[in-house]
């Protein structure tokens, strides 16, 4: 534990002393102040709020955009304010690590496979189930992030809302066309696709290129799966030059297979069935690939090992409640 403190007291230092405000800090404005009326410093703004003030009007007034309501909401810790209330508004992140001096941030990585009208197995989830999970996220205050803006965490260049989430789907099934894309679309929440090459146009449940292309223009980020979704950890008594070919094979074939058709090489990958070992991560690196997942039931926070991401699967047994304990979004750690 004394390294893993190590660690987030110097995060603490890159995450709030390097990025935080400097100067003048808000406090409290006097309780006379008309309401409406607002100070402005070179970090923040603070203003005295009025009738129907919400975190969305004031980010959209004074930070040009609604959807940076969560700065207000999590630096003020309050979702709502009432006339007369004194509120700060930070102008930029003042916490890019998401370390504080009680613990660190964790932002859940959820992983699904494929959908049907009714659960079967443990890779099918049912389409009336996930679509509950995902409208508690909505009616809890969950922020469903990107995966460009989750990496960007990853690399402290991105300071995430506290209830961040990022939702998968891996192998390539289309059957999330018709059960996931409308329930995300409807809800503004983005996802990730995991797909593997070999399975791509295989007919049957498979998507097709024109389709991921389709959600790829739309937002939806696609990246590698590998080829076959073989495991890529060497087997028992595989022969070094046999294994260096195939692992060559699962990281590099599928990127000129996305440039023909999504226009671009994917630069992250999910390991198929979450297993990696150094060699694996090592040859990921050296590919080209930035970031890349595995598999552990707990969420991933801003110095997770960048090609050893956690992910939590989640099955169709699960009960709300315990879909709820997948999402904590922070780790309480004493900094000694």
């Amino acid at each position: 534990m004394k390294s893993l403190a190590l660690i987030l007291c110097g995060l603490l230092l890159v995450g709030c002393g390097a990025t935080a405000p400097t100067s003048s800090t808000p406090t409290t404005v006097q309780a006379d102040r008309p309401a409406g009326e607002f100070f402005e410093s070179e970090d923040y703004f603070v203003i005295v709020a009025k009738s129907g003030d919400t975190p969305q009007s004031l980010a959209a007034k004074f930070l040009g955009d609604a959807n940076k309501d969560w700065m207000i909401e999590d630096f003020n810790g309050a979702a709502s304010f009432t006339p007369g209330q004194s509120v700060a508004i930070p102008k930029r992140p003042w916490n890019l690590s998401g370390v504080t001096s009680t613990g660190y941030q964790l932002v859940p990585i959820l992983t699904y496979h494929d959908l049907a009208p009714a659960a079967k197995g443990r890779m099918i989830m049912g389409a009336k189930g996930f679509e509950e999970q995902m409208r508690y996220l909505k009616a809890n205050g969950y922020r469903v992030v990107t995966l460009k803006e989750y990496v960007e965490f990853v690399s402290l260049q991105r300071q995430l809302p506290k209830k961040s989430v990022l939702i998968t789907f891996d192998d390539g099934y289309r059957s999330f066309l018709r059960y996931a894309y409308p329930v995300l679309k409807e809800l503004g929440f983005s996802a990730t696709l995991f797909v593997y090459t070999d399975y791509v146009a295989a007919g049957g449940n498979a998507f097709t290129w024109p389709e991921l292309k389709k959600l790829s223009d739309e937002g939806f980020s696609i990246q590698s799966h590998s080829k076959s979704h073989g495991d890529m950890v060497r087997a028992q008594g595989e022969g070094a030059a046999e294994y260096d070919k195939r692992l060559e094979a699962e990281l590099v074939q599928p990127k000129a297979l996305f440039q023909k058709y999504l226009g671009y090489a994917p630069d992250i990958i999910a390991y198929p069935y979450g297993r990696q070992d150094d060699t694996v991560a090592r040859r990921t690196k050296e590919r080209g690939f930035t970031a890349a997942f595995t598999v552990r039931r707990q969420g991933s926070q801003s110095f997770v090992d960048p090609h050893r991401i956690h992910r939590i699967q989640i099955y169709p047994e699960m009960s709300m409640a315990d879909f709820v304990k997948s999402l904590s979004v922070f780790s309480q750690e004493t900094i000694k």
